[in-house]
């Protein structure tokens, strides 16, 4: 017999030996539910408020002056245009996605009304919307009616990783948060 085999022999012999006292556990799982901050549920009627609130700022008939060459981007007159330049090259991370595929043009400006309360509610700064390719029309569309709206600070075709040519990434002026008063 090789020295190994009989290291190998007399270590699991060992170990036989230690654990014949023990006992085998019985295992019961127990989920544990992550701790999240305490947010109270907001009602459907509100939620549905702000969608139509945040929605009527986008028209069909008012075109904004956008650049037609290179990529899609805009920066409102008072936010740097380094806020631009750092989306462009994909320094933000999207922080919320929503994805307008298949939807008619009143459903996409509903949707994008929602996605701009929920991120100012949830305190998002950036968020990727995916229009894809299709026909054009919400590709043409969705950058017209974003620089439309007052709480759009910035957006920039998004880069490869985020959708490409087919993606926007946005950057939204969100709510000041105060903390809850200690009682």
């Amino acid at each position: 017999m090789t020295s190994e085999k009989k290291t190998g022999q007399d270590d699991q012999a060992l170990f036989r030996q230690l654990m014949s006292d023990t006992r085998k556990l019985k295992q019961d799982t127990v989920l544990h539910q992550p701790v999240r901050a305490s947010r109270q549920r907001i009602p459907e009627k509100r939620l549905r408020s702000e969608q139509a609130d945040n929605s009527h700022y986008f028209s069909d008939e008012f075109q904004p002056l956008l650049s037609e060459e290179g990529p899609v981007r805009y920066v409102r007159a008072d936010v740097s245009h380094y806020e631009l330049k750092k989306l462009r090259r994909g320094d933000y991370t999207p922080e919320i996605f929503l994805d307008l595929h298949g939807l008619t043009q009143q459903q996409a400006k509903q949707e994008l009304g929602a996605l701009l309360a929920a991120c100012r509610r949830e305190h998002l700064f950036c968020a990727s919307i995916m229009h894809g390719h299709g026909k054009h029309i919400l590709k043409q569309k969705a950058p017209l009616w974003l620089a439309q709206h007052p709480y759009v600070m910035a957006f920039h075709q998004a880069p490869k990783l985020f959708g490409g040519d087919a993606a926007l990434l946005v950057l939204i002026e969100v709510e000041e948060w105060h903390p809850p008063e200690l009682l």
